[in-house]
């Protein structure tokens, strides 16, 4: 693909950039989308904040937004929204600064509302003339006591390291095979089957090296370039982990982050795939030990029926669907591994994760680390890996949160360390002013040698309680408040749901709320029944959005007091059982940089009888306007000998919250009967569904009806929320839906209407989420309408192709009929052969600025400006025609005629450029 310049042209007031995905389903810098374009002058001619512009007409129009800067390549998608609205999630240009949207006839809303986010973090704010929040943080936390056990001690065994390379696979959807590498590190004298801890990386720069272009997202690396080792970034807790014992690998996905802009679940199942391909390998080995690669026979054998998996961002999300996959056979045209499951996951460790589908594996233990100062996947949606799993399943798999104060995202990885990385590397918290919690000069901030000292001791804590057994590891990750000091000064918080919870208040339509408000954890559109505030300085990990909003089945309780001693009531539809439970414990979230916010806790069983079990204090997290720190704290009342004789436990009917603090607020995100111990995990047969992709040819004429695919296998049957957005409009229609395999229980009619005007594709979407008794394979999907009408013929015709110099050259370009979408093309400048050529020092400098993104001086043929630099033309949907020109400056030379030489370069709506357009020359006289 050519070199388009940074700046389109003058003549054209509006940018586009063409749809090329199967709907507002992608926000990857992707090595194969559109050519770069310029930062829209302000409003782009539609009265928009500077930045923004519309292209296309109708059904064709797009929204698009150009960043001053190339925005990083990280793991957080990219969305456009209108106010708290979610619009969609663009596509992203190859230089990573423009980013487009098809509106599918969609309302966009306010203008001056729109607003660019990638993981809850916004990227437009310095054109938006907003300055964030840095509210006064709260002194640095107190550090809890001492666990019995301290997981972060290095073992006894002498570890090995190495590495091995196999034939590299190919995945479903991806055009490139994916590498088979790994980095293994391993204990070289501990006894017998040792298990297996498998790490796999986020989404980062996959290349590195060749000159300006030092980071870079394709995949295969280009000549002169090499792949950003990522997979090496773990060896820290690697070793740790094999010196207690166990055998731990961690594998490249180069060649996944290079590609995952093609997958509509951002890499899931292919990340899934890669884990699961490895694990294969693994079992082979464990099989026949003289197949192994010598890396891996210089250790001890794994066991594969002991498996623990750590995921790093995107990492965390693969993860999480090999897991499912492990226990729920995915479609077999969406997966890359189609041989039998020959291992265990016995537990998932997700550090800073993504969960763009919201729906985590349920039966499968976790702990997902959360960084305090995440600057990626900023919204810290990883906490719906502990939300999302509540009444899916039995809810005897524990999972944890453990929020890390201080930490960023990407310095769990060494690889993505600065002074520690191979290749060039950053703090992903960036910011231009100071922020009060997370600049690496605030007491709060980890250095990148504690934050990965801490990531290393909670994974092998994790790998302690879940594959090893040890109960004694438990209170680190289950809300029980103790610390492990190989962590410190880290200040990690955690608190679970699971285990030996039983479920006792988890606030939904049905429950009563007196004294408070039953409160909607995404609803941006209605203040009055958001949980959060619109002004809330922060926002929660707990509320982190979805592919639409409102979004019904989350409810939280929110209370608010000026006086001590006006109790807030929960109720729910039906009396819970209490019954063999030794505390309730209770998530609450308080402001950030809070302090002393108590309350008294009672309950209150059918007959009336009232108890009063004791009083809590519960403090904000350190947070500013920048961080997601309301985040629910986990604390715990003991059921009193009182209670326990005056209460009936199995009909509890209410909770009470009596505030004793003087004023202040608070969320109560759920309430539990909890009891030590972490039972064995037995998971359940249960239904997956997977929302599929069809793409068909929209025809000529007529209307044709076709039907999101769905697949629906396992077994028995469990309740989904199907979500489905109608285009042309706000309007999503929700349900919820019995599904069982082999029947047909979710419809959805697609109707799609042929022409014969060149057109973009266009998306009709489906999107769906577990419930109850059932789990979620791939969430979102549709039928697209593929426009199968041919670029119209494109010409360039001379306006004023001989002029004297002072006049500006001129073409037409013209289509040879009228479409609903813009065409556009790239100008380039090739060499002239004979005579003289016209240089940068014979236009006018501020075109040459504005126009081809280039400097004047020095003076240089304009097929020399940069190598293949080209002007970015557009002829607006509606229009047939628009013209080019070239203004040339007088000056006092005597020269001789010169002249200029380009060629036009179309682009069809797959941004494929079109070779062999149309040539033409002009040429400049001398004034004197």
């Amino acid at each position: 693909m050519r070199r388009v310049s940074r700046v389109a042209t003058t003549a054209l007031a509006i940018l586009a950039l063409a749809a090329v995905s199967p709907g507002a389903a992608h926000a990857l810098p992707s090595a194969d989308a559109p050519p770069p374009v310029s930062p829209a002058p302000p409003g782009g001619g539609q009265d928009l904040p500077e930045g923004w512009s519309l292209a296309g007409e109708g059904g064709g129009k797009e929204l698009v937004w150009a960043s001053p800067e190339p925005v990083p390549m990280g793991d957080a998608r990219v969305e456009f929204y209108s106010g708290d609205r979610l619009l969609g999630r663009p596509d992203a240009a190859r230089d990573r600064r423009s980013f487009r949207l098809p509106l599918n006839g969609a309302r966009l809303g306010a203008a001056k509302k729109l607003r660019v986010v990638a993981g809850g973090r916004r990227l437009d704010e310095a054109g938006s003339g907003a300055v964030p929040s840095t509210p006064r943080p709260a002194a640095p936390m107190a550090l809890p006591p001492a666990n019995d056990v301290d997981p972060g001690k290095a073992g006894s065994y002498r570890t090995v390291s190495g590495a091995y390379t196999l034939k590299s696979a190919r995945l479903p959807g991806f055009p490139e095979p994916v590498e088979m590498r790994a980095h293994v590190v391993g204990p070289a004298d501990a006894p017998g089957k040792r298990p297996l801890a498998l790490f796999l990386h986020g989404r980062h720069y996959t290349c590195y090296g060749g000159g300006e272009d030092a980071e870079r997202g394709e995949w295969p690396c280009k000549a002169g370039t090499k792949p950003v080792p990522s997979q090496d970034g773990y060896k820290r807790a690697q070793k740790l982990l094999a010196s207690q014992g166990y055998v731990t690998v961690s594998i490249a996905a180069n060649g996944i982050n290079g590609q995952d802009h093609l997958a509509e679940d951002g890499g899931a199942q292919a990340r899934s795939s890669l884990v699961r391909l490895h694990l294969a390998h693994w079992a082979d080995w464990a099989e026949q030990r003289d197949t192994a690669p010598k890396a891996v026979r210089e250790i001890a054998p794994a066991d594969l029926d002991r498996v623990l998996l750590v995921g790093h961002s995107r990492g965390g999300e693969g993860v999480n669907r090999a897991a499912l996959d492990s226990l729920y056979a995915p479609p077999a045209d969406q997966d890359g591994y189609r041989g039998p499951v020959r291992w265990k996951i016995r537990g998932n460790v997700l550090i800073g994760p993504t969960i763009f589908g919201q729906n985590p594996v349920p039966d499968v233990p976790s702990a997902t680390i959360l960084p305090g100062c995440d600057g990626d996947v900023s919204d810290l949606q990883g906490e719906i890996y502990v939300d999302g799993t509540r009444r899916v399943s039995g809810g005897t798999a524990l999972h944890s949160a453990l929020y890390m104060v201080g930490a960023n995202h990407n310095f769990f990885n060494s690889e993505w360390t600065p002074g520690q990385a191979k290749a060039p590397a950053d703090d992903d918290f960036r910011s231009e002013e100071s922020d009060p919690v997370c600049s690496p000069d605030k007491k709060t901030r980890l250095t990148a040698e504690q934050q990965q000292a801490a990531g290393a001791t909670y994974i092998a804590a994790a790998a302690r309680l879940f594959v090893a057994g040890d109960d004694r590891a438990r209170p680190l990750l289950d809300g029980s408040d103790r610390r492990a000091p190989s962590a410190d000064p880290a200040r990690v918080l955690s608190h679970a749901v699971g285990a030996r919870r039983t479920e006792a208040f988890l606030p939904d339509a049905s429950t009563t709320v007196r004294g408070g408000r039953l409160c909607a954890q995404v609803d941006p559109d209605n203040a009055a029944r958001a949980c959060l505030p619109p002004d809330a300085k922060g926002a929660s990990p707990h509320f982190a959005g979805w592919e639409t909003s409102p979004e019904p089945g989350r409810d939280a309780v929110a209370m608010r007091w000026t006086r001590a001693g006006a109790p807030l009531r929960v109720s729910p539809a039906r009396p819970v059982s209490l019954a063999g439970a030794k505390d309730v414990a209770l998530r609450v979230i308080v402001p950030p940089n809070t302090t002393g916010t108590r309350f008294d806790i009672a309950l209150v069983d059918t007959a009336g009888h009232r108890v009063k079990l004791g009083g809590a204090r519960v403090d904000g997290l350190p947070g500013s306007g920048r961080t997601a720190s309301y985040w629910g704290r986990e604390v715990r009342v003991p059921l009193t000998a009182q209670a326990r004789e005056k209460l009936d436990l199995k009909r509890v009917k209410t909770l009470e919250l009596t505030p004793r603090s003087r004023s202040g607020e608070a969320w109560l995100m759920d309430a539990w009967g909890w009891r030590p111990g972490t039972p064995a995990v037995k998971p359940a047969s249960l239904p997956r569904v997977d929302i599929g992709r069809l793409t068909v040819d929209e025809g000529d004429s007529g209307t044709r009806i076709y039907r999101v695919p769905v697949h629906v296998s396992g077994e028995g049957s469990g309740k989904v929320r199907l979500f489905v957005p109608k285009p042309g409009s706000d309007e999503v229609t929700h349900r919820v839906v019995t599904v069982r395999p082999g029947a047909h229980d979710i419809d959805v009619p697609v109707e799609v209407r042929g022409d014969t005007r060149y057109g973009y594709d266009v998306a009709h979407d489906a999107f769906v989420k577990a419930v109850r008794g059932a789990v979620v394979g791939s969430h979102h999907g549709g039928v697209t309408a593929r426009n199968d009408d041919p670029l119209p013929r494109i010409t360039l015709k001379p306006v004023a192709d001989r002029v004297t110099e002072g006049k500006p050259l001129k073409w037409r370009m013209t289509l040879a009929e009228l479409v609903d979408v813009d065409i556009m093309a790239g100008l380039t400048f090739l060499p002239v052969h004979r005579g003289a050529e016209l240089s940068t020092l014979d236009v006018d400098p501020r075109w040459v600025k504005d126009e081809v993104g280039q400097e004047p001086r020095p003076g240089r043929a304009l097929s020399r400006m940069s190598d293949g630099e080209s002007l970015f033309l557009t002829v607006p949907a509606g229009k047939k025609s628009v013209e080019v020109y070239v203004p040339t400056i007088k000056d006092n030379v005597r020269e001789p005629d010169e002249s200029l030489k380009a060629q036009l370069f179309p682009y069809d709506h797959n941004w494929e450029p079109q070779d062999g357009g149309p040539v033409v020359t002009g040429t400049v006289r001398n004034a004197r």
